[in-house]
């Protein structure tokens, strides 16, 4: 009996050789494919592991899973006799049967894993579909080992999910010669963390502030941030404010990535696309009457409207801030005087 997620790979490959799903376009996502086949995310998601092995689709981050562009066609060698139209079909190749042999449950996928592959595997699945669509079954199922193997190395999800955050934090560090200007330190601190939100956007959804993580890859980023307003004059707590503002701000702002990208696939809306169905009903609103300002602020946009960048609210929100933390040092090195 065929399994499931080899039926549910079988009708996607169908689909993709008719040209339903063309290079480029998404293909039903984990939660999708398990609502639309009645099965579990697990298999939905061994079932586009198959085709990601094949080659058939990609992984797309902050878009989920799309149909890869296909190979460019191989000449045929001298004097080789094109094969009839009708008989034409796509094989794989040899070595990836073997690879397919390999990756089978207790074969070499599973002397080969390691805990820095699980985490791997599960940081690419909250890459491209969202920390929802993460599960310890799905990362065993895109590494391609028994269901259970990931515990070897993680004990629960939860686990997981820190070690993943403490990756994530520790890919971008902090150059060994420390700018001597304070200002430029924290530039640094706020475009290297918000560069890491921008790669991973469900690290922002993971804890409010009053509840940090205790991770060594945070650490860091925390580390050269209060190394920067040492010195300036400030008290230890109002040094530890500085920093938690500073942080969210940049996390604050990423949430937003996340959460546009969840209801982007929900809606299937694009930023433009839900202004212009929004449009009549905010026109309505400015030209009732009873909201001067905004109706001042949306005729003065005129027709070219208002560009909404995450990117540009984030330089902004840190000029902002940093002039105020430059008032508060100038206040503090006053007072100091006197």
């Amino acid at each position: 009996m065929t399994p499931p997620y080899a039926r549910i790979a079988t009708e996607l490959r169908r689909r993709i050789a008719e040209g339903e799903l063309a290079p480029g376009d998404r293909v039903p996502s984990t939660r999708q494919v398990a609502a639309q086949w009645g099965v579990a995310l697990a298999t939905a998601t061994r079932a586009l592991a198959e085709l990601r092995r094949e080659g058939l689709v990609r992984a797309e981050p902050r878009v989920g899973t799309v149909v890869a562009e296909p190979p460019p066609a191989l000449p045929p060698a001298p004097g080789a006799a094109a094969p009839p139209e009708d008989r034409v079909r796509v094989e794989a190749p040899a070595s990836r049967d073997a690879e397919a042999a390999r990756r089978r449950p207790g074969t070499g996928a599973e002397r080969e894993l390691t805990r820095e592959r699980v985490v791997r595997a599960a940081i690419e699945i909250a890459d491209a579909e969202g920390l929802p669509a993460l599960s310890m079954r799905g990362v065993a199922a895109r590494l391609g080992v028994a269901a259970m193997s990931p515990y070897r190395y993680v004990g629960s999800k939860d686990d997981l999910i820190l070690l993943m955050a403490d990756a994530a934090f520790g890919e971008l560090g902090y150059p060994a010669d420390r700018p001597g200007d304070w200002r430029e330190r924290l530039e640094i601190a706020g475009r290297t963390l918000w560069a890491i939100f921008r790669r991973h956007p469900w690290l922002a959804q993971l804890s409010p502030l009053g509840r940090p993580l205790a991770l060594p890859g945070l650490t860091v980023h925390a580390d050269w941030a209060l190394a920067a307003l040492d010195g300036l004059g400030l008290d230890s707590a109002t040094v530890l404010d500085v920093h938690i503002l500073l942080y969210s701000h940049v996390q604050g702002l990423a949430i937003n990535l996340e959460r546009e990208a969840q209801i982007a696939a929900a809606t299937g809306l694009s930023e433009d696309q839900w202004m212009d169905v929004q449009g009549p009903a905010l026109s309505a609103i400015a030209g009732s009457g009873r909201y001067p300002a905004f109706a001042k602020v949306i005729g003065e946009l005129g027709e070219d409207g208002y560009d909404f960048r995450l990117d540009d609210l984030f330089e902004l929100g840190m000029r902002l801030l940093l002039d105020g933390v430059a008032c508060l040092v100038e206040r503090s090195r006053a007072s100091g005087e006197h």
